[in-house]
């Protein structure tokens, strides 16, 4: 190190710039958190959808149930509720108005029954 005055200054050369950039520790790759893979059993499902119904944002419920039908697989689901998996994924997408009856629907084809309770 070289003293100029009241700072110090320090000579990098190309070597030591080259021995720097070998011990940089890259950071690792977060993947997307993703609901449905932890979804693996009818007791979580349910502690999940019933979390979700004591938000009461629409949205909310209809993306858990969305993350439940990944969980469980679009066509199986599909195929018990007698819906189209095409309109099954219109159904379960954030922002859409989807019938009273078509959530039924799905939830009695992921075995989950929607239960009230004096608040």
């Amino acid at each position: 190190m070289k003293k100029t005055g009241k700072t110090l200054t320090k000579k990098v050369t190309k070597k030591a710039l080259k021995k720097h950039r070998r011990t940089i520790v890259r950071r690792p790759e977060l993947i997307p958190f993703d609901a449905a893979r932890y979804l693996t059993d009818g007791a979580a499902i349910a502690e999940y959808l019933d979390a979700m119904l004591e938000a009461n944002d629409l949205d909310l419920l209809i993306t858990a149930l969305g993350d439940v039908t990944r969980a469980w697989g679009v066509a199986k689901v599909a195929k018990a509720s007698g819906l189209g998996r095409e309109s099954l994924y219109k159904a379960l997408t954030p922002g859409a108005n989807p019938r009273f009856d078509t959530i039924l629907k799905v939830t009695r084809a992921l075995g989950v029954r929607i239960a009230a309770r004096v608040a």
